[in-house]
């Protein structure tokens, strides 16, 4: 699947498209009714089936100082939108120039100009351009004007609840992953390369995989059953520490997936660590010895819910 500047002129074999709107963070059960509303019309019309996404997301340029909040990353979208039937991802980089473009301007210099779009499907809520002047119905009613298809779709709900990303950080800072997953459709999964640490696990015979959390959503701290996957399609299961490791001085920010049955070098790989199952708050212990009892009852738990799951 290609992925396209937003700014820039779309390439001709995929003009006249059909392009599916929004941030889709996540890409949960709402995004995925916007993106298969899309694939569908564009199969149907024999048209390209495009994905439009904002990156940075546009809460990073309004407000910089806010806490870390993302689900995913580009690559981790790109690889759900491919899955999800797109031929092509397309990212409008925003920064004070897209945040400046009225609504009318987005849309003709953006989806028309650039894209060449014969439909735009997105969200019943999705607003655009400058303070947010743009909603379904002016896009409905450009739409008309420059002749382009424009269809919004519902809100998916859930449990009597509409699904969201908002929805969705809050069910992991509550330690939760479980809730996301429904939402997700998977289970949230942080991706990142290895990287050297102070090799503490090795010494007591848990030696760990590395990853910094970056731009991620904190979940809530502590113990967590995951299931790895290496850039070469292995999948590992085993038991990870999120947070800022209470028995070590000092303090580190990580995620350390400890994966069983298994060794090998992963330093500098990328690996993706999904978040199956809260085990237990972070807590310091009175020593390795008793660390390391915690650490076995933490893995041996781990297992029954992973060979549970499988």
């Amino acid at each position: 699947m290609q992925r396209l500047d937003g700014a820039a002129a779309i390439p001709a074999d995929l003009a006249g498209g059909i392009v599916a709107l929004g941030n889709f963070d996540g890409f949960h059960l709402g995004h995925q009714a916007v993106m298969g509303a899309a694939v569908a019309r564009a199969r149907a019309q024999g048209r390209p089936a495009l994905v439009a996404t904002f990156d940075p997301h546009p809460v990073r340029h309004f407000r910089p100082e806010a806490p870390p909040f993302r689900l995913t990353t580009l690559d981790q979208r790109e690889r759900l939108f491919a899955g999800a039937g797109a031929d092509a991802m397309v990212v409008f980089g925003f920064d004070a120039g897209l945040a400046a473009l009225s609504a009318a301007d987005f849309i003709r210099e953006r989806l028309v100009g650039a894209l060449q779009v014969a439909g735009v499907v997105t969200g019943e809520d999705f607003t655009f351009g400058r303070a947010k002047g743009g909603n379904i119905a002016v896009m409905t009613d450009w739409g008309a004007r420059l002749g382009f298809a424009v269809e919004a779709v519902a809100p998916v709900t859930l449990d009597g609840e509409a699904v969201s990303s908002s929805r969705i950080r809050t069910a992991l800072r509550e330690g939760r992953p479980e809730a996301a997953a429904r939402l997700l459709t998977r289970p949230f999964a942080v991706e990142g390369i290895v990287q050297h640490g102070d090799k503490v696990g090795r010494t007591i015979g848990y030696p760990t995989a590395n990853l910094d959390m970056g731009k991620y959503l904190r979940p809530a701290y502590g113990i967590y059953a995951v299931r790895g996957r290496l850039a070469d399609g292995t999948v590992l299961d085993g038991a990870a520490n999120l947070g800022v490791r209470p028995q070590f001085d000092p303090p580190k920010e990580l995620l350390e997936p400890y994966f069983f049955d298994w060794s090998g070098d992963l330093y500098g790989q990328a690996i993706e660590v999904e978040l199956i199952a809260y085990l237990r708050p972070e807590a310091r212990f009175d020593g390795l010895d008793a660390l390391v009892a915690q650490m076995e009852a933490d893995c041996a738990a781990a297992r029954d819910i992973l060979s549970a799951r499988a």
